[in-house]
């Protein structure tokens, strides 16, 4: 058994215990499968109440890749692709899945250059697309003469908070969206940290926001307090006659399915998705601060539940035999970037353990 204090991810552990005690209290009811239970209604109810949107299609799913899989494929037709930042998780960090299902990433550079500002070597825009960048890589494809033989940009995908824990503001939201309507391009926000997205002291942005700003998006569950599970919300309704059957072939439809709804909806029962959420933030504040004091150079400004920080491979070695971390990247030859990751349930006594250790 591995008994070093884990900062590598944030679904490291279970789940929150009210889900927990939910899933014992319902575990000998019968239910009717593939999310036609009355969990999975209640929970789509209140999270179309919180959206502001009544009319929105909200479907279960088992996981952030199935999830991302699945809808880039309900909203592109076969010889298109989706937009993305090169940092995105469809591009770097999901083997290939969404070419697996037949469709193309089509990437943006994304702000990657360092910018050494203060304590931070990349500001909060890295891992982001701008609209500038999009409107232009679309109208670029369309002024080519031999577009009609190349992969269309048929869909784009964001993610908030980013892989670097960044988030966009409402104004970058806004303009992004803009440029999607112009060229009638969905747009997809992968929601699977949300919930610290929204917690975050730094944004501006609100779940009302993002449903009138997005075509679709999902909030993430397996990340934020459930076993495992995401929902997906399309706020002007779902672009397919059947999206179950597609649903399906991507392996993302549970059987069981009220194990989803039931978990959805716990966490949205007085507030408990956003208070879980507002603990990591908290968390991931308290250990930015720790690093800064004992004078570590923190790699983003990140204001989310992710602290990046650099490190001397030394130490690097001395702290893995206490701490579990999240390999990023190699600063140089002898330092590397790590990710140290707050979750719903991190608490003080985790992160001054951590502190002790670093």
């Amino acid at each position: 058994m591995d008994n070093r204090i884990s900062f590598s991810s944030d679904y490291t552990k279970g789940a929150h215990p009210k889900i927990l005690e939910r899933l014992m209290q319902t575990n000998f009811e019968q239910k009717d499968g593939y999310g036609t239970d009355e969990h999975c209604r209640n929970a789509a109810d209140r999270i179309r109440q919180l959206c502001g949107c009544p009319g929105a299609d909200v479907f279960f799913l088992t996981g952030g890749t199935q999830a991302n899989q699945t809808i880039i494929d309900i909203l592109l037709k076969p010889y298109q692709g989706v937009v993305a930042a090169v940092t995105g998780h469809v591009a770097a960090h999901e083997a290939g899945a969404i070419e697996f299902s037949g469709h193309k990433v089509l990437t943006l550079p994304g702000t990657v250059k360092p910018e050494e500002s203060g304590d931070f070597v990349y500001s909060d825009r890295i891992g982001k697309i701008s609209a500038g960048a999009l409107k232009e890589f679309i109208a670029n494809f369309y002024q080519d003469e031999n577009h009609e033989h190349m992969v269309f940009p048929g869909a784009v995908y964001i993610s908030h908070p980013t892989e670097y824990g960044t988030l966009y503001s409402k104004k970058e939201l806004e303009e992004i969206s803009s440029v999607c309507k112009e060229y009638s391009i969905p747009l997809f926000l992968d929601g699977a940290r949300l919930g610290y997205g929204l917690a975050s002291r730094r944004t501006d942005l609100t779940l009302k926001d993002i449903a009138e700003l997005t075509d679709v998006f999902y909030i993430g569950g397996t990340k934020v307090g459930a076993m495992f599970g995401e929902a997906v919300v399309f706020p002007k309704g779902v672009p397919t006659e059947h999206p179950i059957p597609v649903i399906k072939q991507h392996g993302a439809l549970l059987a069981k399915g009220w194990l989803l709804g039931l978990q959805f909806e716990t966490l949205f029962t007085d507030d408990l998705y956003f208070k879980i959420s507002r603990n990591a933030i908290e968390m991931a504040e308290l250990l930015r601060n720790g690093l800064i004091e004992k004078g570590y150079r923190l790699f983003i400004d990140s204001p989310t539940n992710q602290q990046f920080t650099i490190i001397e491979n030394d130490r690097l070695k001395t702290l893995a035999e206490h701490v579990r971390y999240g390999f990023w990247e190699k600063a140089d030859s002898d330092r590397t970037v790590i990710r140290l990751a707050t979750d719903w349930a991190t608490t003080r006594e985790d992160v001054e353990t951590l502190m002790g250790y670093l």
